[in-house]
């Protein structure tokens, strides 16, 4: 469920532990959402672009004891697909490429070509697809690690490459490298 309409709702965060660092869940106050908060932003430390907490915003993790059970399933290896109340804002391009990124299921990948392909992006603008993917405000939740290079390769991810190799792995659409 998304909505990408702006607010003046109260803006709620907390931080989760993970296996890859500390998150930052950030949500707004929804009437439609279950539990009353749509989450806007999950990001994770030295990432580009992550959220920054505002001094306007309430620290307060009970707004988001579903995602953090949600999370803590998927890291388990006991979900696959996250179902929950998101609420984004970006631009109407943004919004396709994101909500594309929810089709990916679990434990594949897909090519920013084939992305592109999918949502008749042409090929002169396959670099602003790949801006809107780097954009993505809720990572790990709409699976824009998923997305990689033609030849296989860990092209970009906002939270860094290590983590985009490992989310993959976890989901076994890579095979673990022995050291």
């Amino acid at each position: 469920m998304t909505s990408h309409a702006a607010s003046t709702a109260t803006t709620s965060y907390t931080t989760l532990d993970s296996p890859l660092g500390e998150l930052l869940l950030v949500g707004e106050e929804s009437s439609t959402a279950p539990g009353g908060t749509a989450l806007t932003s999950l990001s994770m430390p030295q990432q580009r672009g992550a959220a920054t907490v505002e001094p306007h915003w309430r620290r307060d993790p009970r707004p988001f004891t579903e995602v953090a059970r949600r999370l803590s399933a998927y890291f388990a290896g006991e979900l696959f697909r996250f179902e929950l109340a998101l609420r984004t804002s970006g631009t109407e391009f943004q919004e396709r490429v994101w909500q594309a990124l929810d089709a990916i299921p679990y434990g594949t990948t897909t090519t920013y070509g084939r992305l592109a392909e999918d949502l008749g992006v042409s090929r002169a603008d396959v670099r602003a697809l790949g801006a809107a993917i780097g954009a993505n405000p809720l990572l790990i939740v709409r699976p824009c690690h998923r997305v990689i290079g033609a030849d296989g390769s860990m092209r970009g991810y906002a939270a860094g490459v290590e983590r985009k190799t490992a989310l993959l792995t976890h989901e076994g659409a890579l095979q673990p490298t022995l050291i």
